[in-house]
């Protein structure tokens, strides 16, 4: 059976690490190829885009794919939105593999907001220590608020880190312990942290250092979901491929 998994998540490679040592599939991983040197799998695997919705419909057709998991990152809702779409119409199914969205635990101080316009309106008008972990593509937005003090944490270094005129940029990839997101939010001083409701255990440990430190998060919430079946963990979508495996 033929599976495209949609990924660049822990949970991508989880599935297809997992599909790897069962020879009843065929799975090829999909990346989009935004991240520089991303983790590689132990299965077949291409990088790039696919030209829209049309584009990922013939090439599911002429592929002949059977099935296609979406694990791509809860953020990433156009590329969610393409897979449902392209899945329709060339009649293929479809599951979501995602990690549950974290929850305010007691002693989260979060302010719960829906933009990146919304945060950074959020940090207000007085100098800060923010430390940003939201991924490097929406940077520029934080330039209307020059007045705070940016530590900027991505995997690959930002094109447009210049546009704040006061920051710090951490190179690194996860996952961050909780003491390590201690030490580091408490050596730079941290007031706020700006972050997506990615969810996982992988990055986590920033949630928590927070709370123990009483640090402020300005929590950015998921983009609605598509329509699809999705699943929160390995065995459930394991026994959805078997159960369309074995369908007549």
């Amino acid at each position: 059976m033929r599976i495209l998994i949609l990924g660049g998540t822990t949970e991508a490679t989880m599935l297809a690490n997992a599909l790897a040592r069962n020879s009843a599939f065929a799975p090829v991983l999909s990346l989009a190829g935004r991240t520089q040197n991303p983790v590689l799998p132990s299965i077949p695997h291409r990088i790039g885009g696919f030209g829209g919705i049309s584009g990922l419909r013939d090439h599911l057709v002429a592929q002949a794919f059977e099935a296609v998991i979406d694990a791509t990152h809860p953020f990433a809702s156009q590329m969610s939105a393409h897979a449902f779409a392209a899945c329709q119409l060339a009649q293929i199914p479809l599951a979501i593999f995602t990690r549950p969205a974290w929850q305010r635990q007691h002693g989260d101080d979060w302010l719960e907001i829906d933009s990146i316009t919304a945060a950074v309106a959020a940090l207000g008008t007085a100098p800060r220590r923010v430390f940003l972990t939201h991924g490097r593509l929406q940077l520029a937005a934080f330039a209307q608020a020059p007045q705070h003090f940016y530590v900027v944490r991505t995997i690959d270094p930002p094109a447009n880190i210049a546009m704040l005129p006061r920051h710090r940029l951490i190179l690194a990839r996860g996952p961050f312990t909780q003491e390590e997101e201690t030490e580091l939010m408490w050596e730079a001083k941290i007031d706020v942290l700006v972050t997506k409701n990615s969810g996982g255990s992988a990055t986590y440990g920033k949630i928590a250092a927070a709370r123990s430190l009483r640090v402020g998060i300005v929590m950015l919430g998921r983009p609605p979901a598509s329509a699809a079946i999705a699943f929160n963990s390995l065995q459930p979508v394991l026994d959805w491929l078997a159960a369309h495996h074995t369908a007549p």
